[in-house]
């Protein structure tokens, strides 16, 4: 974790000793994330463009482990990592710079790191990616998010959903008590069929967008879309954008929403992760719906005011800086402050000044 980051456990009220020692697992590819910003508009063809600023991190699933773990959840993560410099750059760090466990993650011999190379501007992001199968130790060419089957005993789990795909550790996670949120891609094949998401049976929270929410429930309203989704699911969530979120309990009835806070975006990038990570957070807090919506939008706000995926993720000092300069401010509408009442108990009485900017980290400066 970072040295500037107060050391806030969001779970110390709930912890026993025979609790897992886990709180998030997590699988999936990382890559090594490049990404260009101070682009005035998109790259014009055959030409030059030049950036203004550029930062290095790990990405790919890294994003949602890098949330989670600044968020003080203790997060296990297995991942096949190349043999080469950006290899060695990510799992550094992922494990020292942050505090993730990879006690399960491997290296692959001879295998070359996945890469994006992300261009922000307009607060939107396009991104050129480069990478191959990971191979299983032993050498089974199979895709690295299958890796490993047996995952250990964790309070929760994070999916990708992929229509017509189960993945085997999903179940073995839910066997093991793992509370299971899970979020969806595109359906490139057009069915939009929830019974095509086999894994689906075993979530706690299923978080998709809008859009996809409204097309897999055949609803043209996305809260219509979140009720049809809470009968099959015990918290369906979806993501408004700029709208905020809206979240429907199917096992209480009990429904939220929440506004957006209204940011000037720099780079979306990793702003769904930190979303999901924040709602985690707050679930596993156990904290009344609406705030684990408020933060979770909160946090993802947080995001989107610098760029890159895992570089953007907000700790408890952002969130703290926030609150502190946005109670501040004259003008403010009281009853949009008193929703984010609940943070005056999380966080440290005091605060560093904002703006904040976290260091950027590089590929070749030597300690």
């Amino acid at each position: 974790m970072s040295t500037d980051t107060p050391g806030i456990d969001p779970l110390m009220a709930l912890r026993a000793p025979l609790d897992p020692a886990c709180d998030v697992y997590l699988t999936g590819p990382v890559f090594l994330d490049i990404i260009f910003t101070g682009l005035d508009s998109a790259p014009v063809r055959g030409t030059e463009s030049w950036a203004r600023g550029m930062g290095s991190s790990p990405g790919g699933v890294a994003n949602m482990a890098t949330a989670l773990a600044r968020l003080g959840l203790r997060t296990a993560l297995a991942a096949a990592f190349g043999d080469d410099h950006y290899g060695e750059y990510c799992w550094d760090a992922l494990e020292q710079g942050e505090g993730i466990d990879l006690s399960m993650s491997h290296t692959v011999p001879g295998w070359h790191s996945p890469v994006t190379v992300s261009m922000a501007y307009e607060g939107e992001r396009t991104m050129v990616s480069h990478g191959h199968e990971a191979p299983l130790p032993g050498g089974a060419a199979v895709p690295g998010r299958d890796f490993p089957r047996c995952p250990p005993r964790a309070r929760a789990a994070i999916a990708s959903l992929v229509p017509g795909r189960s993945e085997p550790w999903v179940a073995s996670a839910a066997g093991n008590g793992a509370r299971i949120f899970a979020d969806v891609g595109w359906d490139e094949t057009g069915r939009w069929d929830l019974d095509a998401l086999p894994d689906l049976a075993h979530c706690e929270a299923f978080l998709p967008n809008a859009q996809e929410a409204m097309l897999y429930t055949a609803t043209d309203c996305p809260r219509a879309a979140a009720h049809a989704l809470a009968e099959r699911v015990p918290l369906a969530v979806v993501t408004l954008g700029a709208e905020g979120a809206y979240a429907v309990d199917g096992r209480t009835g009990a429904h939220a929403a929440v506004p957006a806070i209204q940011v000037e975006a720099l780079d979306p990038t990793g702003a769904g992760d930190v979303f999901v990570a924040g709602f985690v957070t707050g679930t596993l807090a156990d904290w009344p719906l609406a705030d684990r919506l408020a933060f979770a939008g909160l946090t993802a706000a947080l995001s989107v005011q610098e760029f890159g995926g895992s570089l953007s993720a907000p700790g408890w000092a952002e969130v703290a800086a926030w609150w502190q300069r946005i109670g501040a401010c004259e003008g403010q509408d009281p009853a949009a402050l008193e929703r984010y009442a609940f943070l005056e108990e999380l966080l440290p009485a005091a605060a560093r000044s904002w703006p904040l900017r976290r260091a950027v980290p590089t590929i070749g400066f030597r300690r």
